[in-house]
């Protein structure tokens, strides 16, 4: 039977059980609480099942988890590290239910788990330990304890209060001054308590210079070999941060005996399993043991790194009853000699620092995510793009381990730096530039450090930590607030006049109210507790009063700003009840849910998500609607919609991660100023600060609805398309295949029925990039990025590890012709996109030209010499009025909207300073699209001819030149709209045709600027070829040319532009200057509908 085994745990840990197992041929079950249902680990296993109860509280119900073992036909039980892995209860009722539990056995756990029951094995063994309390320790206890030590210190002498159960750091406090000792000994308790559900404490000396050194101890239950130590010294407040292996210029005499001590711990108790056992090694070499952890270590990672084993992979195999022999570990000697090589870890974690180093958590959704990689880099982690860890559960985002040849610390410590270099996340506060800020601090190489080195320097680290940003603020601190916000503001009518309403000041978790309702309290009394990253803070009366609310329930996460409490103060008097005259400003009580549900969709209620946007330099989706809309003017449609997981998430939760469900539709106008009978304008705007700007259930119900409308009322459409494509987790609505979402063809269906404009500022992706292309026209700021995949799909293709900013930048996109109009910043974006409706909405007045007779001198009199045909344009159409679309694609060909005596045209026109003028196949692509966009939004078209024709030869016909050119060909002769053709100076061959639409009589005009040449082809290379046999006719070489002249000059006389108008071929040769002048003549005598085409489409190329 396949052994399978049911991974008690969550996040970086679970991921790497499940990968274990697999390479055992395993099979694995992942279980997770409903707030982590994102999580990676859900998936990495093969199957995975929710667990009852939220945040970790569903991780330490043992009833549950063996329920789910049972349920799951799993064989064994892994506990992971942290929870329920040191609970020797846990390990009993597996060992009842016939479970095999991945660790020691529950004896070992009894003793290793009480840290006061392993200090006394220790002692017995003549093994040192630090003095201390004996078992759990009551506060009388604890404070005759540092009394006694004060007496003999001589003086003031810290402890260190510890949990007897657990790890991490959870449940440790410094106590220096007797009289703080209470408070301490209470904050320590309900940490450990909310940590593995146990709170008692023991106190202990505290040794202040002292490095925190481990060591990895595999047994069989017969016997026990280790793997070395671990250096754990950097921490901060008791959390390590970095681990070394081995540890970093440790004397081989010292090394031998830590090892040697733990050893004979393991030894004493038939140990089975993995195991670490901790010391401090002070400076003088002396060895305290302080504590053992029975079970996988966060760090165990470095060690695997180092020595090249699979730890885990180890444990599973031994808890099967394998001997070491069998999993390849010999019994090594305590003075055994270490393996070559170093490796160092570095733990990530999802925080933001003040300037002290005080750390909160950081929420948000993760909105980029890329690891290191590289040889010698390893990255264990549980986070994908678009996660949205709990700030209910531990901070740790990622581990990040190198390894390499060599003992050089500071070789080491490059390659660390390098690799965390690289470490791009986005969405989320991060530790990485404090990480960084350590490697290069000069005490890091000679590593003369100390557990207190750390705390000791976090001001400065923190401070030099701003030169290794690499993330915009916008991502890390005051980032949206993550799924278990239990109450946000929004949700919560305003405060009465005189109310304090006091809030969460920092994201984490609420302990306690220490008032209740109704209570007197004075200013500086404590009110609440709220903990993150193990620190405790206060929430302080800022003056008298009563409490008049409490709102949320112990235990709540809790979101920077969150509402917790209100505090109000008692008036004098009160105004008569008669008097009281209702104001008509404030609204009736029944109307308070719906205000507060709509006012949870402004900015305004989410000031951190705001904040995020601004600090990247970005606007937010309404600030971007506003800024394209004429003020005031705009309805929005399902602005109440929250995300399809009901199922998974409470509302409270769901109004602060999903407003509008993460799309802003609607209707208003733009430009109704110049012209209000035609300003209508409908808007889509995809809000990447919720939920990356992904597309749930709906808020494609919403663009539908949108799309439906415009298309009724055949309203322009603006798209913002900022976004990261399909949401998997709106686990709301039921779907096999996800592959029958009507949303894509509705809004492709909208094509050539009304404008449509697409505006990216930031990452479209996948579903969005689909809608963005097809869209009309695309304008995009330069630091944006289009894929129809984005990172985790190209990831998850086995395509590779690709960085967002590299998927689609916009300058390729431009080059390719996908980006229309290129934009510096969001506003530009938005005046491009008012600017580009407007040559749909009407004629202008008050337009001003130039003098129209310097057109008579932009043609060279030197026939072959090139000329800016962009200032020619500017020249023949009205000021300022000219729009260039796709400049940077096939430039040969410019395709520009223009106004010429105020009314809107279309132009095409050949670039004689790219390739002469000559059309190649992507001009013809560029060009035919041009004509079929004005085609269907019914613009008149005006063709500068210039051309010598199509490009030919072999590279040429090797892009497809044939079926490309003739495009211009199919798409001219289709034309319902005036065209007027223009030439400039030269018009040859079947390229010069397809300018003209097809041949010079197409055009309701064509005309000819004085000088302007006609012929099949270029007419020097029409008379060698017409006058072949002519010219080899002649042998002396002298008369050969003088012949050649004579035809060539003949051939330009025929071909001259009074000629080929004399022959009616074209219909006036006119004074450049009065070219507008015909051109508007001639449109005013060929009235045209103006009604667009049913079924039409503008081709998305």
């Amino acid at each position: 039977m396949t052994p399978r085994v049911l991974i008690a745990n969550r996040g970086e840990v679970a991921v790497r059980i499940a990968r274990a197992a697999s390479v055992l041929g395993w099979q694995s079950v992942a279980v997770y609480a409903p707030d982590d249902a994102g999580s990676l680990h859900v998936r990495r296993a093969d199957r995975s099942m929710a667990l009852p109860g939220r945040g970790a509280a569903a991780y330490l119900d043992p009833a549950a988890l063996i329920r789910a073992a049972q349920e799951q036909e799993a064989t064994h039980v892994h506990p992971g590290y942290g929870f329920l892995s040191e609970n020797a209860d846990f390990a009993r009722a597996c060992a009842a239910a016939g479970l095999v539990f991945v660790g020691p056995d529950a004896e070992t756990l009894d003793l290793f788990g009480d840290k006061s029951r392993a200090r006394e094995l220790a002692q017995q063994l003549g093994i040192p330990v630090i003095p201390g309390t004996d078992g759990p320790t009551t506060l009388a206890q604890a404070q005759e304890f540092m009394q006694a030590q004060n007496s003999v210190e001589g003086g003031d002498s810290a402890i260190m209060l510890k949990a007897c159960s657990g790890g991490g750091g959870r449940g440790m406090r410094v106590v220096t001054d007797l009289g703080a000792l209470p408070d301490a000994f209470e904050q320590a308790t309900r940490e450990a308590r909310l940590a593995v559900g146990q709170g008692d404490l023991y106190a202990e000396r505290l040794v202040t210079r002292a490095r925190h050194i481990e060591v990895q101890v595999l047994g069989d239950g017969q016997d026990v070999t280790h793997l070395w130590e671990r250096d754990c010294t950097v921490q901060r407040r008791h959390q390590k941060l970095l681990e070394f292996a081995p540890a970093p210029h440790l004397p081989q005499g010292v090394r031998t005996a830590l090892i040697g001590a733990a050893l004979q711990l393991a030894r004493a108790v038939k140990y089975r399993c993995l195991g670490t056992f901790e010391f401090l090694v002070t400076p003088e070499g002396d060895c305290f043991f302080i504590e053992a952890n029975p079970r996988l270590q966060v760090e165990h990672t470095v060690t695997e790194a180092w020595c090249g084993t699979d730890l885990v992979t180890a444990q599973l195999r031994l808890s099967c009853g394998e001997t070491l022999a069998a999993v390849g570990q010999p019994i090594r000697p305590a003075d055994a000699a270490p393996p070559s090589g170093q490796a160092v870890q570095a733990r990530v974690n999802m925080e933001t620092l003040d300037a002290s180093g005080q750390a909160s958590v950081s929420g948000g959704t993760v909105q980029t995510f890329t690891p290191p990689s590289g040889p010698g880099v390893r990255v264990d982690t549980f986070v994908t793009t678009g996660l949205t860890p709990s700030p209910q559960y531990d901070a740790l985002l990622a581990k990040v381990i190198v390894n390499r040849p060599g003992d050089a610390l500071p070789a080491l410590l490059r390659q660390l730096d390098a690799a965390l270099s690289e470490f791009q996340v986005g969405g989320v506060g991060t530790n990485l530039p404090l990480l960084r800020a350590m490697l290069h601090h000069p005490d890091m190489p000679g590593y003369d450090l100390s557990t207190r080195w750390l705390d000791e320097h976090l001001p400065e680290l923190v401070a030099a930590s701003e030169a290794f940003e690499t993330v915009p603020a916008a991502q890390s601190a005051g980032a949206a607030p993550g799924p278990s916000a239990a109450l946000a503001s929004s949700e919560l009518p305003s405060p009465e006049p005189g109310t304090e309403r006091l809030t969460a000041p920092t994201t984490g978790l609420l302990l306690a109210y220490q008032v209740a309702p109704g209570e007197r309290v004075r200013r500086g009394q404590c009110l609440a507790l709220v903990e993150a990253m193990k620190i405790e803070f206060q929430i302080e009366a800022p003056q008298d009063g009563v409490v008049l609310a409490c709102h949320l329930a112990p235990g709540s996460s809790v979101s920077l700003g969150q509402p917790l409490l209100d505090l109000t103060v008692e008036e004098d008097g009160g105004p008569e009840a008669e008097s009281v005259r209702r104001d008509l400003n404030i609204l009736p009580s029944s109307y308070a849910s719906w205000q507060e549900r709509l006012h949870a969709t402004t900015d305004e209620a989410r000031p951190a998500a705001v904040q995020k946007r601004h600090a990247a330099g970005k606007l937010t989706a309404r600030e971007n609607v506003a800024a394209l809309l004429d003020e005031g003017s705009f309805n929005e449609y399902g602005a109440l919609a929250l995300a399809a997981q009901r199922g998974r998430r409470t509302q409270a939760e769901l109004l602060a991660l999903s407003p509008a469900d993460g799309l802003i539709t609607g209707v208003g106008t733009v430009n109704a100023a110049q012209f209000p009978d035609a300003a209508t304008c409908a808007v889509a705007a995809y809000d990447y600060s919720v939920m990356a700007g992904t597309q749930g259930h709906f808020n494609h119900l919403k663009l539908d609805r949108l799309v439906a409308l415009a298309a009724q009322w055949k309203w322009p459409l603006v798209l913002f398309a900022e976004g990261g494509g399909g949401r998997p987790g709106d686990t709301d609505v039921q779907t096999a295949s996800a592959l029958v979402t009507p949303t894509f063809l509705s809004f492709a269906a909208l094509s050539g029925q009304v404008p449509l404009v697409g505006v990216v500022a930031g990452y479209c992706f996948a579903g969005n990039a689909a809608l963005l292309g097809c869209c009309d026209v695309v304008i995009a700021t330069r630091d944006s990025s289009i894929g129809l995949g984005g990172p985790a799909m190209i990831e998850g293709g086995g395509l590779g590890v690709v960085a967002a900013g590299d998927i689609g930048p916009v300058n390729v996109l431009a080059e390719k012709g996908v980006v229309d109009l290129v934009a510096d910043t969001e506003a530009e974006a938005n005046h491009l996109a008012r600017r580009y409706l407007s040559y749909f909405q009407g004629d202008v007045t008050g337009w001003e030209a130039a003098d129209q007779r310097e057109l008579r001198w932009v043609i060279p009199e030197v026939r072959k010499r090139a000329y800016d045909v962009r200032a020619l344009l500017n020249l023949l159409a009205d000021t300022g009025s000219v729009l260039e679309l796709r400049r940077a694609f096939a430039p040969g060909l410019v395709t520009a909207l223009v106004r010429i005596g105020g009314k809107a045209f279309g132009v095409i026109a050949n670039d004689p300073a790219v390739l002469g003028g000559a059309i190649d196949a992507a001009g013809a692509d560029k060009s035919a699209r041009f004509l079929n966009l004005c085609d269907a939004h019914r613009l008149p078209l005006l063709s500068l001819i210039d051309t010598p024709g199509f490009m030919v030869g072999p590279d040429s016909e090797a892009e497809g030149a044939v079926r490309h050119v003739s495009r211009l060909f199919v798409r001219a002769a289709k034309l319902s709209v005036p065209f007027f053709a223009v030439v400039t100076r030269r018009a040859y061959g079947l390229g010069a045709q397809a300018m003209a639409a097809g041949g010079l009589h197409a055009p309701a005009l064509t005309v000819s600027w004085p000088g302007g040449e006609f012929g099949p082809m270029g007419l020097e290379g029409a008379v060698r070829l017409g006058y072949r046999r002519e010219l080899a006719a002649v042998s002396d070489p002298q008369e050969r040319e003088a012949l050649y002249q004579k035809l060539v000059i003949q051939a330009y006389a025929q071909g001259e532009a009074v000629n080929v108008a004399a022959h009616l071929e074209v219909d006036a040769v006119i004074d450049p200057a009065e070219t507008r002048d015909w051109l508007l003549r001639t449109l005013r005598a060929a009235p045209y509908s103006t009604e667009r085409h049913e079924g039409g489409i503008v081709d998305p190329w």
